[in-house]
Parts: C-alpha cells; structure tokens; sequence
C-alpha cells in the first residue's frame, strides 16, 4: 500500500529543491504517492525582518510561484512536479538567474501554454497562491521555513540535506522521516548547518 506523502516547494527555495529531489529518489525504492503543492517565500517572509540581501531577493519571488498555480489551475495538480523540476533545474543546476527565461523554457519544456508565463506579474492568483501555501503551513506551524512535507496527518520543516542521497540511501532516509512521523509527541531535531546547498 502507498504511503502519501505530500510536498510544498517554491522554484526560488534551494533547499527545498534538494529535498525535492531525494523524495524522487525515494519514491523509486519505496512505495510512496508523492503529491505536490505551492507554497511561497514571498509569503512566509511577509512582515518579517529581513537582510537586504534578501529583501532584493524576495522582489521576484512571486513570480514562479504565481505561474505554477497559474498551470495547476487550467491543468491539474499533476502538471506541478513538471513544471517545478523544469524551473528548478534551471534555476538551481544550470544557476539561470532570469525569472522571465526560466519560466518560459520550463513552459515550452513541460508543453504548456506559453500565455501561462503573464500569471508571474499578475494577482489574479495570489488568492489561490495562498490558499495553498496556508495548507502547507498552519499543520506544521509558521516559525519554520521550507521544504515542508506532510506524512499522514504529522506536518513538519524539512528535511534539510545536502546534497540528495540518491538510491537505496534516499530510501533509508525516507524510513527515518516515517520513523519520527509515525512517533507520537515527536516534534523537533536539529543541528547547525555547517555546508550550502549542494545541487550534485
């Protein structure tokens, strides 16, 4: 029987691109129906004090997200996982730093209408967007970051690693997560980062 397992991802998050793809990974060695969802940088950082640095960072940062619910929208929830891979390689391996470009290659790539790229400098989705970033987020609570991942009913931050342990090691990993997921009262575990995000 599957294990559901449900992720939120921003395409500006590189975080959550690694963790994106260790679930890959695992979902070839495990049993797991892997369902994703949007959720936003722009707003989980609204009102909060931030760097300059990434004050200038968050300028653009609803414009993946607000294409990607743009596409899920007029096409399913299946179109998400495509259409963030596409962004995100671009994004993080390839290091693209153009929004406009790497959500038009990421349409053309998944097959998609190229009109879906106008969502980035709309509203019109913004209500959707947060509807979606608001079920990710109120589960596990607003004091953490992303990748957010939800297994059963237990929502929590993370996990953060780097690079993506690939095969039967993204495997072990996944078992782990369930592991702590399936422990009553289980709530935090954490140690300091000391290495950046790997895109290996």
């Amino acid at each position: 029987m599957s294990r559901q397992v449900d992720l939120w991802v921003d395409p500006a998050c590189p975080w959550a691109w690694i963790t994106s793809r260790w679930l890959l990974e695992a979902a070839m060695v495990r049993d797991l129906d892997v369902r994703w969802h949007v959720m936003s940088l722009g707003v989980l950082n609204e009102g909060r004090e931030l760097t300059e640095e990434y004050v200038e960072f968050m300028k653009t940062a609803f414009r993946p997200v607000r294409v990607l619910i743009a596409a899920e929208q007029r096409h399913g929830g299946s179109v998400v996982e495509p259409l963030y891979s596409a962004m995100g390689t671009r994004r993080h391996v390839n290091q693209e730093e153009e929004w406009d470009d790497i959500i038009a290659k990421s349409l053309a790539e998944c097959g998609l209408d190229a009109d879906l790229a106008s969502a980035a400098d709309t509203t019109d989705f913004d209500e959707a967007l947060r509807v979606s970033h608001k079920e990710g987020m109120d589960p596990v609570g607003y004091d953490v970051g992303t990748p957010v991942l939800h297994i059963g009913d237990v929502a929590f931050f993370g996990p953060v690693v780097t690079p993506a342990p690939k095969g039967e090691a993204a495997g072990t990993l996944f078992d782990g997560v369930w592991a702590v997921a399936s422990t009553p009262g289980f709530y935090e575990m954490k140690r300091s980062r000391t290495d950046g995000p790997s895109f290996e």
